[in-house]
């Protein structure tokens, strides 16, 4: 295989890798919304695990908003990409307002993916899988792994179908595993929508379907096989 139908062909696949590295025991699923999520659906459905999501956005450089200089992730933790940030020469006044600019569309976006009756569930001691439905520069799953390591879980795993061999290196060396089970020679690596047939963008609409579908489908699970 060497591309993807669409993002449910991914989330199948990702699925079963990610079966073979990790104990299907106090799993949690985290999609980087919106393209995260109908991946992740199938990680969560093959775990019988909650899924929920986490809110990560790039913060475009000034002159070239295409251009991350830096990501930020649900409670507010960034990360800069300082190779960017050096080479542009911004100052920290300039970075604060765009900090400033970044947590307010951050906080717009969660509130239009979240249910006001699904609060952030709690990772204190659970394995989280992070998902997305690929990995770029790694800025935005950097950040992610971050804002849910500093919650407290047991384990982070950082899950993607495709993803440039250096960026995927850069996440290991953040101490978490990863699995990607396309992982690209740098020089191959062009953009994530590349390697699949069908990238169109997923609406906010369809990220709340299928977080309720998933709430429905664990407390269903859940009254099946009550804790001992």
């Amino acid at each position: 295989m060497t591309r993807y139908k669409d993002r449910d062909h991914a989330g199948v696949m990702l699925a079963n890798a990610v079966a073979q590295s990790i104990t299907p025991k106090g799993v949690i699923v985290i999609a980087l919304p919106r393209g995260g999520v109908p991946v992740a659906q199938h990680v969560a459905r093959l775990f019988q695990a909650p899924l929920d999501i986490l809110v990560v956005r790039k913060i475009g450089a000034p002159s070239h908003p295409e251009l991350a200089c830096g990501a930020i992730a649900s409670g507010g933790l960034v990360q800069w990409n300082m190779r960017i940030v050096e080479t542009l020469g911004l100052t920290r006044d300039m970075l604060d307002i765009l900090h400033h600019n970044a947590e307010r569309e951050l906080q717009q976006r969660e509130m239009s993916l979240r249910s006001s009756d699904s609060p952030p569930l709690d990772v204190a001691g659970k394995t989280v899988i992070l998902v997305d439905d690929g990995l770029a520069t790694g800025a935005s799953m950097k950040a992610a792994v971050e804002a849910v390591r500093s919650l407290g879980p047991d384990t982070v795993t950082a899950a993607f179908p495709v993803g440039p061999a250096h960026s995927c290196k850069e996440i290991e060396q953040l101490g978490c595993r990863v699995v990607c089970p396309l992982r690209i020679d740098d020089d191959r690596f062009s953009s994530v929508g590349a390697w699949y047939d069908d990238f169109s963008q997923v609406p906010s609409e369809v990220c709340r379907k299928i977080l309720s579908e998933n709430r429905a489908r664990f407390s269903s699970w859940q009254q099946q096989h009550p804790a001992p």
